[in-house]
């Protein structure tokens, strides 16, 4: 759904970070129902960006992996309003306690609703207290890393706030994985 005026609808949103280069059939399916998806950086391969691309809009950052054809395609950082929530995506962010100290002034000087990294392949939703804001690192959608069980999220963006927050565990890759 989409905003009217100064009217707040709910939208879906698909979370992604960490594919590496791997595109995962079953994404069309779970983001079929989202009206976005947002990937966290790690693309891997600017053909997976198309790939989701074709499934919705997608807002993407890119991470320390990604080569000059995806970082002349996007950004480092994405910060946006988006049906009433402050959003703010990079790659390298860190976590409330242990913020990176490439973004830690700015999350300080100027917290966002919603805070969204990638790169450390550990799904993490927290609520930061101190700064009144969710944090949330989707773990890992790729087959390339330490992580065991690939993750992704969905949630619903309605009237300002995020609710309905869901895990996905793709698989485990130790026990019928690749």
């Amino acid at each position: 759904m989409k905003r009217l005026t100064n009217i707040f609808l709910m939208i879906k949103i698909g979370l992604l970070s960490d594919t590496h280069s791997h595109f995962d059939p079953r994404f069309i399916d779970l983001f079929a129902d989202c009206d976005e998806i947002w990937h966290a950086g790690d693309i891997g391969d600017i053909k997976v960006l198309d790939k989701l691309q074709q499934l919705q809009e997608t807002r993407a950052v890119y991470g320390n992996i990604d080569d000059a054809i995806i970082r002349r395609s996007i950004k480092e950082n994405e910060r946006f309003m988006i049906e009433g929530v402050d959003v703010w995506i990079t790659h390298i962010g860190g976590y409330p306690g242990k913020y990176d100290r490439r973004v830690k002034a700015e999350l300080f000087n100027n917290p966002p609703d919603l805070f969204i990294a990638g790169h450390s392949h550990i799904l993490k939703v927290i609520y930061d207290e101190k700064l009144q804001c969710l944090h949330i690192n989707p773990g890992a959608a790729g087959i390339s890393g330490f992580h065991a069980v690939r993750t992704a999220v969905r949630f619903n963006l309605d009237n300002g706030k995020v609710k309905d927050l869901e895990i996905i565990e793709l698989e485990n890759k130790r026990f019928g994985g690749k």
